[in-house]
């Protein structure tokens, strides 16, 4: 996590799990997670702007992808030059009132006029910029850079509250990420439509950290007829924190995961859950001095990964409350109810597609519990789920950063197998 900070571009596992004892004192639970259907007349999904970003030859693509200093991603599928594209579309906010998203499309120059398409959700972002919408860096930009160089449609949503869109971003928000990108594969019909291309129906979901559990949400989505197009053909998670509550937060708690990674996903998962959810009055009930006066403001989306890295303490202890680490290990109430939605990418549902789930061995971030833990409850529901360990792989230092980019060359190539 160290490493991952030292860059702009921050993508941290997903982390929240545990078993808080410690009462909150708000009551209700937060709304399901099912995905509303779309009436004909619905703005869901429209384009606001599409702005071509820039034109890619193979030779190119295969040059950027291999050349990231962090360490370089493989081009063994490069066939393909590329065009990518900024889309801003209308979604709908965690409330389900009207707002906008933004997300990078990139086509391939295959000749085809019909192409395959694959959904990439990434991994957790800090800043706003940081999303392949906007940021030009090869790892925001990687995964569609892989994808559309092999031939695919790649859709690359920002989620909401990133890139252009307004607002704060609802961290491991499954039902506004499932929305969010919903509505962007959507736009990108279209926008693809404008250019002379098609998009098919089926559509290959992937994602990594963050984005693994939303690429289950949106396959979940997919599956239950959330589009009246769009359908799922198959769906292959990296490295996600499938169990919050049951191994993301024991193991971050337990001082299990990297120190810094521990401390910023303690914050989010307090933060981002508050704004939805009304987990504390104040800051200074769950968070130290002087803490409590600046995390909030560090986790809006304008700082970038290294202000949010100075502005932290090193361990979860220097930034908890009793009351604050109580609730984490042992969520309760609104927030006992916020996990068993993040964690359902799992638990509540039944793939009937092929899906394979993709983690490194001695993940400092995402530990590898979690994706135990959702082989496990694919299996009780009778789902083959092969798990495929990527090894140890390495990126800036990070095994977990180091297993997207491992991933995502695994998950291109049995993509390209299915035909």
């Amino acid at each position: 996590m160290s490493s991952i900070l030292a860059i702009s571009a921050i993508s941290v596992a997903l982390t929240a799990s545990g078993t808080t004892a410690m009462a909150v004192t708000t009551t209700g639970a937060p709304r399901p997670a099912a995905v509303a259907p779309v009436t004909p007349d619905s703005p869901r999904g429209t384009i606001v702007s599409v702005e071509r970003l820039r034109t890619l030859t193979a030779r190119e693509a295969a040059a950027e992808l291999a050349g990231d200093k962090a360490g370089a991603w493989d081009t063994g599928a490069v066939r393909y030059g590329l065009t990518t594209y900024r889309i801003v579309y209308r979604t709908v906010d965690p409330h389900g009132h009207p707002t906008t998203a933004s997300g990078l499309l990139a086509l391939p120059h295959n000749g085809e006029r019909r192409l395959r398409t694959v959904s990439f959700t990434h991994g957790t972002e800090l800043s706003k910029t940081d999303v392949a919408s906007v940021s030009t860096s090869v790892w925001d930009q990687a995964p569609a850079l892989t994808h559309a160089s092999a031939g695919f449609a790649a859709v690359l949503p920002d989620f909401l509250g990133l890139g252009s869109g307004p607002g704060p971003h609802p961290w491991m928000d499954v039902p506004s990420e499932t929305t969010a990108a919903l509505d962007m594969l959507r736009a990108s019909r279209a926008a693809a439509r404008s250019k002379g291309r098609e998009l098919r129906r089926d559509v290959l979901v992937t994602g990594f950290s963050q984005g693994a559990s939303a690429a289950l949400g949106l396959a979940r989505s997919l599956q239950d007829g959330g589009d009246g197009w769009f359908r799922l053909r198959a769906v292959a998670p990296i490295s996600g924190a499938y169990a919050l509550r049951d191994a993301e937060l024991p193991a971050l708690l337990a001082g299990r995961t990297e120190p810094k990674a521990s401390v910023i996903y303690a914050a989010l998962t307090l933060v981002a859950f508050n704004r939805l959810h009304h987990l504390y009055d104040t800051p200074a009930q769950v968070f130290r001095a002087p803490y409590d006066r600046t995390i909030e403001g560090l986790l809006d989306g304008t700082h970038s990964g290294r202000e949010v890295e100075a502005g932290t303490p090193d361990t979860v202890d220097a930034l908890l409350t009793p009351r604050g680490r109580a609730m984490l290990a042992h969520p309760i109430g609104r927030l006992a109810a916020a996990l068993r939605i993040a964690d359902g990418v799992c638990t509540d549902w039944t793939p009937r597609v092929p899906i394979r789930l993709y983690y490194a061995d001695a993940d400092e971030q995402a530990v590898t519990a979690n994706t135990a833990h959702c082989h496990a409850a694919l299996h009780a529901r009778g789902v083959h789920a092969p798990l495929i360990n990527l090894g140890t792989p390495d990126y800036g230092g990070s095994r977990h950063l180091g297993s997207q980019q491992a991933g995502t060359a695994a998950v291109v190539r049995w993509f390209r197998s299915l035909g």
